[in-house]
């Protein structure tokens, strides 16, 4: 039996149960072509990882306006009423008869009191950037007491305004420390933006690579595919050759075997395939493996000039990790700021003045309170420290700790900025060459074969070098592909470092 048989029944044999599992797992074709440019797109439409840094910076957002709700205005309202009932008083009586002498002892109690008390307060407060908290109060109370035991107002109605300023004097006082978290909330804000440039960046890298992977594995396919016609063109002429004595069974069972081989690495070239177009779809959409990638090429672009000056600058200003770890230095000072205010002694000054009133009536009571007839001042200064600050030390030694470890790490980012750089020019340069030997290896490697099969059918060479032959000219053009891959990668991690992706694909990402 001969080879072509064999792989003949072998194929009927996998076809019986291989065509229900492809039925269900094979997506449609489609033909429209499938640009670049639209899958970086729908990337940035859909790809997961740019969802989630979005949705990060959004809440970032909101720790800044949380930030500044410390110095909302803080309005209170409270009313109450009290009822109060007391006890009757007894008084004891001992009286003594001037006559016998005798004593005599009575006891007389008085009638029980009643009051209730109505108290409404209205506040509003505020906190302000030097630390003080300043909070204006409005009160308006009604009192009551039957039976009435004095000659005044009953019920009487009391207006009290009165505004209260309390500043700290060391520990918590000065603008830089009480901005200090809006400040770091900002910053904050700036990182998550760095942060979601990073994320763009690198799903439009990881893009680029998939789809120029998607073009190799193409390209290579149809590489395959040419092979295995020819295999299967010189199978048919070295039968025909055997049919007129020229060709032996030997050249037809190594053409036959060649039919195999080419038909293996077709099969194999077709799993790649497809394990490249779910890599390019998990980046460009969500769940959406029921259509296959339309056509991909390689793009026509001119190949530019590198510098490594230029782009290291480039590199330096647009790196998200460097710009992030500078903006979490200036983070970290605010800390060690902060921290270092904490360890002085916590020393208040209250200020507090006010003006009453007291009428028979509401309206009264609140109009008049205006008029300064009763007038109420206090200061107060109030200290307070941990003993030997054990605690508020270690916090600002800890903040210090922080803040050079996080410069250390910033001349770290900008180090392996500097050697990225000089690798990535040296793989375009590299690579630039390589297109250029590969597009000659595969020029020679096209005329020989063609040479080799002419001379094949002459008479003048066996089929062993017509089969070496198309084999190098496969590895040939495998080579040119790869090269012009690599090519376009080198300058995908060009762009990359650069931050010039944002621009070639006219991405802009507005800062929140």
């Amino acid at each position: 039996m001969t080879i072509s048989s064999r792989l003949a029944i072998t194929t009927l044999a996998l076809a019986a149960f291989l065509p229900v599992a492809h039925a269900q797992t094979t997506p449609v074709e489609t033909t429209a072509p499938l640009t670049l440019e639209e899958c970086v797109a729908r990337a940035l439409e859909k790809n997961f990882d740019v969802s989630l840094q979005r949705l990060t910076t959004s809440s970032a957002a909101n720790d800044v306006q949380i930030a500044k709700g410390t110095y909302d205005p803080v309005l209170g309202l409270d009313t109450s009423r009290t009822f109060n009932k007391s006890a009757p008083d007894t008084t004891i009586i001992t009286t003594t008869d001037p006559t016998t002498g005798a004593v005599t002892t009575s006891s007389q109690s008085s009638f029980s009191t009643k009051s209730t008390t109505d108290d409404t307060r209205l506040s509003v407060s505020q906190k302000i950037v030097t630390g003080a908290t300043v909070t204006a109060t409005g009160v308006l109370d009604r009192n009551e007491r039957r039976p009435s035991t004095t000659s005044g107002l009953n019920p009487a109605y009391t207006g009290n305004v009165g505004l209260v300023v309390k500043q700290p004097l060391l520990k918590g006082a000065g603008t830089g420390v009480n901005r200090a978290a809006i400040e770091r909330a900002k910053l904050g804000l700036s990182r998550s933006n760095s942060d979601l440039k990073s994320t763009v960046l690198t799903v439009v890298r990881n893009v680029e690579s998939a789809y120029y992977n998607l073009v190799f594995a193409r390209e290579q396919r149809e590489v395959r595919r040419f092979s295995l016609e020819v295999a299967q063109k010189l199978l048919e002429e070295n039968k025909a050759r055997r049919a007129t004595g020229v060709a032996t069974d030997l050249e037809v069972l190594q053409s036959e075997v060649g039919v195999a081989n080419a038909q293996r690495d077709l099969v194999l070239s077709n799993q790649t395939v497809r394990n490249n177009e779910d890599s390019l779809m998990q980046l460009i959409g969500r769940f959406e493996f029921d259509q296959v990638p339309g056509k991909v090429r390689f793009n026509d672009e001119s190949t530019p000039a590198v510098s490594f000056d230029q782009s290291f600058k480039l590199a330096r200003d647009n790196t998200p990790d460097y710009l992030s770890s500078a903006l979490a230095i200036e983070q970290y000072k605010l800390d060690v700021k902060t921290t270092k205010n904490a360890r002085m002694p916590q020393v208040d000054l209250t200020g507090q003045v006010g003006q009453a009133s007291k009428e028979n009536s509401y309206n009264r009571a609140s109009n008049e309170v205006w008029n300064g007839k009763g007038y109420n001042w206090q200061l107060d200064l109030s200290v307070s420290m941990p003993w030997g600050m054990r605690a508020d030390s270690a916090r600002y030694r800890s903040a210090q700790i922080v803040l050079t470890r996080e410069q250390t790490h910033l001349q770290q980012i900008e180090q392996n900025i500097l050697v990225q750089v000089r690798s990535v020019i040296r793989a375009v340069e590299t690579s630039l060459e390589n297109v250029r030997i590969t597009s000659l290896a595969l020029e020679l490697s096209q005329k020989q074969f063609e040479q080799e099969k002419a001379r094949y059918e002459a008479g003048l060479s066996t089929f062993r070098f017509v089969q070496q032959s198309q084999a190098e000219l496969d590895t040939a053009r495998v080579n040119a592909l790869q090269a012009k891959v690599n090519l376009r990668f080198a300058y995908a991690d060009l762009s990359k470092l650069e931050g010039s992706s944002l621009g070639r694909y006219k991405i802009s990402l507005a800062a929140q």
